[in-house]
């Protein structure tokens, strides 16, 4: 389905009677990778899931968004649906988007329970080579960004992102890029402790994206946290071992058995 909120043709899917839940996606994922969870949950839950701005199928938002931008525009997409309480579930990106809407005063439903799955949030500290790289990087983009340069060597700007950005980086467009870098400079950790309702944390023990470290200081620093580990798993491990994620969010969201 589709619906226009703040001029951008929204892409959003709603499954399921009972207690409203919200699903946010990952940075360049989609709601399609919910299907597993939309699943088990619309068996006793009325099931919210949108493509934000950017992404699946919905378009691009006008300029370079924050995470503020984010959480307004959600938060204007739930006044369609009048829930007086909601429960907020985020994977990586998407649980950047419910921290910084929990930190917020006077919302306009209650957050009944959080889950957080391999959540983004924490800036990670840089090490020395790292910030050196960083620096080295800030130096080639500019000498390559010099008119003569790019004339010169049209491509050598794009093949040095390329070779030296992320995977998420180098997948965006030129404006999600720009997004990407406000989103992922903005520590969300002093925040954590604004968090009230109760909060599941379920983490793969080797994702490199956002470490198993984020995770064990998020339960350190939510008031009411409790952390589910899935040994072995990615940044993805709620899609590599679904039956158990599905089996855990049953227990604590109190979905009827199939």
């Amino acid at each position: 389905m589709k619906i226009n909120i703040k001029g951008i043709d929204t892409n959003y899917i709603v499954e399921g009677e009972g207690k409203c839940v919200l699903l946010l996606h990952g940075w360049g994922s989609n709601i399609k990778l919910f299907e597993h969870i939309i699943s088990c949950l619309e068996r006793s839950h009325k099931v919210i899931a949108l493509d934000m701005p950017g992404f699946g199928d919905t378009a691009e938002p006008p300029c370079a968004w924050s995470v503020d931008d984010y959480v307004d525009f959600v938060l204007d997409f739930m006044k369609n649906f009048k829930c007086k309480d909601l429960i907020l579930l985020g994977h990586s990106f998407g649980g950047r988007v419910i921290i910084k809407m929990n930190s917020r005063e006077n919302l306009p439903f209650g957050v009944t329970k959080v889950v957080l799955i391999d959540s983004a949030g924490i800036l990670p500290k840089k090490s020395m080579k790292q910030k050196i790289r960083t620096r080295m990087y800030k130096i080639g983009r500019t000498l390559l960004s010099i008119s003569l340069v790019r004339k010169l060597y049209p491509n050598a700007l794009e093949d040095f992102r390329k070779r030296n950005g992320s995977a998420d980086y180098n997948n965006a467009t030129p404006l999600m890029r720009q997004t990407l870098v406000k989103v992922v400079n903005e520590d969300l950790k002093p925040l954590l402790s604004k968090i009230k309702a109760p909060t599941l944390l379920i983490w793969g023990d080797k994702d490199t994206a956002t470490p198993i470290s984020d995770a064990k200081c998020m339960e350190e620093l939510i008031p009411d946290a409790g952390l589910v580990t899935l040994q072995g798993g990615s940044h993805f491990a709620y899609l590599e071992q679904p039956f158990l994620v599905n089996k855990v969010l049953e227990s604590f969201l109190g979905v009827k058995e199939a």
